[in-house]
């Protein structure tokens, strides 16, 4: 059974392929058509097709459309309410409406030779929660799911048994959780439905002084909902533009918002728990990607396990639809894998690039190694190596890496990438290792998703990747997964002593994270970074001869 699902909905077009029940690609459509989210400048251009990626995982599977079981696609436009209905007054929505409703016409007219008959609608909340718990390691589990909005709701708490999803709860709009965080995302100045990641990053710089108040506005319901009324949030910190300089006021606004926020997720997971008694949660939806709610989930609720899935926004649906319909057409689908999903590319092929690039490379005996020195030594690496991830975090295939020792080192990071100065970075860890250096977050943490403390002697040792309230983000390494990571942290540890390397996403301000060679180049070509290490082969930065 060959199932393609499909998300061309709001932002984050992506496509993903299930073959006998096994994921066997994901990508997201804006690693081939760099633009960042699949947004284009106009509102009503911005429900891209993922044109290239659908025909890429066709490729890598050897499929022709021909061959597809069904196409599944992550919206049922027959669910959507009238904007009364919605309470949301939403000029979009009848445009969006008509477009899904189009959609098996476009895919067949972007994949010749589909059979438009065989694209069917899944509810979004629905992909979304089959994208984690029917992909989690575990077979049966609870499973939360909260992002701003799908045809008719916000949020979806149900469970899994034997692959077959029971709704408990489901929260209708206009309320939502995910729209009231877009909503201070854009108030802060940052881009609404892509710089929420900003917004808990500010909160970590403020005091939640406004809590009391923003208690009694936003607030758990007995039936495993929420109330989430329109808030002015000029009354608490006066509205930023893009650019503008944030103040004390805006972090604590920031820090108060994600306080309650985290807050009623409590309330709702505990809500769930009380239901099902499961010992594992599967959270997805774009508010899952809030590390910091996810973290206080795991410490401070029944749950024993919470696994949150890497491509928690909307192009994790392209992946939950396709194994909702897999399961609805007698598949027993299989766990994700990994998150490394996307294109990957042989030795020869990226040799090839390079000649034609006209640059000059080396072959270094051992790469791993070759890129520790350059570490030790407080350089920063591009690192390009196997299959790209699905989802927004660089987990070890297209990542910017350096030292994390020097204090200095935070803000070179963020200048080589020309992002604001409170964005923290994240450490890459031996998952062997961690435990004597990070505490409170779930461990293994393979999906950099949760928030854990740094010990006190350690936060000293690695500041780079010390956040100010005295967290990290961190992403452990399994040796088995990920062999060519491990060796470089242990090559890395031999010369510096410090068992942990500085992870970002290869990418710079505004543009998508690096998915092919070229891009490679482009970035390492712009940006102030020492060495590129792809595939086998490494590009050293040449150092200009100063005259005299």
């Amino acid at each position: 059974m060959k199932v393609l699902g499909i998300n061309a909905i709001y932002h984050d077009p992506a496509a993903a392929l299930v073959v006998d029940g096994r994921i066997v690609a994901a990508a997201e459509e804006e690693r081939f058509s760099r633009r960042k989210h699949g947004k284009r400048p106009l509102p009503w251009s911005a429900w891209e097709l993922p044109e290239l990626s659908a025909a890429w995982c066709l490729a890598e599977a050897g499929l022709r459309p021909e061959d597809l079981d069904a196409v599944a696609y992550s919206f049922d436009p027959a669910l959507m309410g009238t904007p009364e209905e919605s309470g949301l007054d939403d000029p979009g929505d009848a445009m969006r409406k008509m477009y899904a409703e189009r959609a098996p016409e476009f895919l067949a007219h972007a994949l010749p030779g589909l059979d438009p008959a065989r694209v069917r609608f899944v509810k979004h909340h629905v992909a979304h929660a089959a994208s984690a718990g029917l992909a989690a390691p575990t077979a049966d589990n609870s499973v939360l799911v909260l992002d701003g909005r799908g045809e008719a709701h916000s949020h979806l708490a149900g469970r899994y048994t034997d692959g077959q999803l029971e709704i408990l709860a489901g929260q209708a709009l206009p309320h939502s959780i995910g729209l009231l965080y877009e909503e201070l995302t854009d108030h802060l100045g940052f881009l609404r439905s892509s710089d929420e990641f900003k917004v808990m990053a500010m909160a970590s710089y403020g005091t939640p002084r406004f809590l009391g108040e923003l208690s009694e506005l936003i607030v758990a319901t007995d039936d495993g909902g929420f109330r989430t009324p329109r808030i002015d949030f000029s009354d608490y910190a006066p509205r930023l533009t893009r650019g503008e300089d944030w103040t004390a006021g805006h972090a604590d606004l920031a820090a108060s918002v994600q306080r309650r926020v985290e807050e009623v997720l409590l309330d709702l997971a505990r809500w769930l728990h009380e239901r099902t008694g499961d010992r594992t949660l599967a959270l997805a939806g774009g508010v899952a990607l809030n590390c910091v709610a996810n973290t206080r989930i795991f410490s401070e609720t029944p749950f024993e396990h919470v696994w949150v899935q890497p491509a928690a926004g909307d192009a994790g649906t392209a992946l939950g639809s396709a194994l909702h319909v897999a399961r609805g057409l007698g598949e027993t689908t299989e766990p994700m894998p990994g998150a490394d999903l996307g294109r990957g590319w042989s030795d020869e092929e990226i040799r090839a690039r390079l000649d034609t690039a006209a640059i000059e490379y080396e072959r270094p005996r051992d790469v791993a190694d070759a890129v520790a020195q350059v570490l030790a030594e407080n350089g920063i690496v591009a690192w390009f190596q196997g299959r790209s991830e699905f989802g927004p975090r660089a987990l070890g295939h297209r990542s910017l890496l350096a030292h994390p020792g020097h204090e200095a080192n935070l803000e070179r990071m963020n200048d080589v990438k020309g992002r604001e100065q409170f964005r923290p970075v994240a450490p890459m860890v031996l998952a062997e290792r961690a435990a004597e250096i990070f505490s409170r977050g779930p461990l293994p943490s393979r999906y950099m998703l949760f928030v854990h403390d740094v010990a006190e002697e350690w936060a000293e040792r690695i500041p780079t990747v010390t956040h100010v309230d005295g967290t990290a983000r961190i992403q452990t390494v399994d040796r088995t997964e990920e062999p060519l990571v491990a060796r470089m942290l242990e090559c890395f540890e031999r010369r510096t002593g410090l068992p942990v390397v500085v992870n970002t996403s290869l990418n710079t301000a505004g543009r998508p994270m690096v998915d092919d060679p070229r891009d490679a180049l482009e970035c390492f070509g712009s940006a102030p970074v020492d060495l590129l290490a792809i595939g086998p082969f490494v590009v050293r930065r040449r150092r200009p001869t100063l005259p005299g």
